[in-house]
């Protein structure tokens, strides 16, 4: 029995592997996963949140360069390398973008950046500001590769650092549903009767309401912040998960090997964890990575709405919201990029999820 089911996963693999889209689509995933995860290490600007502001360069087009003169600051941020690379650099120093400078009898006189051929202010301070007086070493050219906000906040490390939101929704998300779903699904199943009666009742009264009216109001309910919106969604995703389970255990409950499970007197629960569950799991899986895709999108409707991830947080939703009204300012860019990023990560999943329905259909 062993080495058939070994086979039937073995098969399962070499038919996912055949799936171009879904086998790319695997690595797109890890690759945004790992992004997510060190997405600090790989973001040129590594400051909490990516959140270091220059307002003289706002909006400005992919590509841009300026030099930035960092002035550095007495104040010391006591933290430690790993806290600086999953959370990022907490930044005292004062980063100033400048069009020119010049080194002169132990000063440092500089013109600030201006857009639209405006004339800088000039400004003076004394090279022993620096340490060691080795002023040029903080005077670096810097390369926007994305442009800028409407912030002067570097565009590419915002959506490197929005990406740990959207991603991490999802895993958030679909764990508090196949939670519920499967407990409620299980239990409506297996016993039948007036407790099926009673969750079908539930289940239907929250299909009824609208997805994201009832995260607004769960959100609302628990407060605005990071955990409360994932929350929020992972109890609005149970009830696609609680059906699907519901109905494969009324058929897989009729099957001999559950007779036979009863006969040798285990009991109810032992029969579902481990009899039944097990058998069922391929349409719970695929469902569980187009809930992943609809976590995305619930997140960043909520963001663009306002009650989602909060400043100065970075989210790709909150991003298409700052910058939406640039689409007819002659800077689509800014909520363009985004916007791919969401769609890109949202149609990886649903292509995994086909390629998973492909390949884990017995019939073929």
């Amino acid at each position: 029995m062993s080495h058939k089911s070994n086979s039937l996963k073995q098969l399962a693999l070499q038919k996912f592997k055949k799936n171009f889209w879904g086998v790319f689509s695997f690595y797109f995933i890890v690759l945004v996963g790992l992004v997510s995860v060190f997405a600090y290490a790989f973001a040129p600007d590594n400051s909490q949140f990516a959140n270091q502001m220059h307002l003289s360069i706002h909006s400005k087009k992919p590509g841009f360069k300026v030099e930035i003169l960092t002035i550095p600051s007495q104040l010391k941020t006591n933290q430690s390398w790993m806290h600086k690379v999953f959370f990022g650099k907490k930044n005292a120093d004062t980063e100033i973008p400048i069009s020119e400078y010049n080194i002169e009898d132990g000063k440092l006189t500089y013109k600030e950046f201006t857009s639209d051929d405006l004339e800088g202010v000039e400004k003076t301070i004394l090279v022993s500001a620096f340490p060691n007086n080795k002023v040029d070493n903080y005077i670096k050219e810097k390369t926007f590769l994305f442009g800028t906000d409407k912030y002067g906040r570097d565009l590419l490390s915002r959506i490197l650092v929005g990406a740990r939101i959207s991603f991490f929704i999802g895993f958030v998300a679909v764990f508090i549903s196949l939670l519920i779903g499967v407990f409620m699904g299980s239990v409506a199943g297996y016993f039948g009767g007036k407790v099926d009666a009673v969750i079908m009742w539930i289940i239907n009264v929250t299909w009824s309401i609208p997805t994201l009216l009832l995260v607004i109001a769960i959100t609302l309910a628990l407060g605005k912040g990071f955990w409360q919106v994932f929350i929020a969604v992972g109890l609005t995703m149970w009830v696609e998960v609680a059906r699907v389970v519901r109905g494969q255990i009324i058929s897989a409950k009729e099957m001999q090997y559950v007779t036979a499970a009863r006969a040798l007197g285990f009991n109810d629960f032992r029969i579902i964890t481990k009899h039944i569950l097990p058998n069922i799991m391929a349409p719970v899986i695929v469902i569980s990575a187009a809930n992943f895709a609809g976590a995305i999108l619930i997140e960043s409707g909520l963001s663009f709405l306002g009650i989602g991830a909060q400043p100065p947080m970075a989210s790709w939703g909150a991003m298409i919201k700052d910058h939406y009204n640039y689409i007819i300012l002659g800077k689509p860019y800014l909520a363009v990029i985004p916007g791919l990023c969401i769609m890109s990560l949202v149609m990886a999943f649903m292509l995994i999820g086909n390629a998973l329905r492909d390949a884990l259909d017995v019939k073929s």
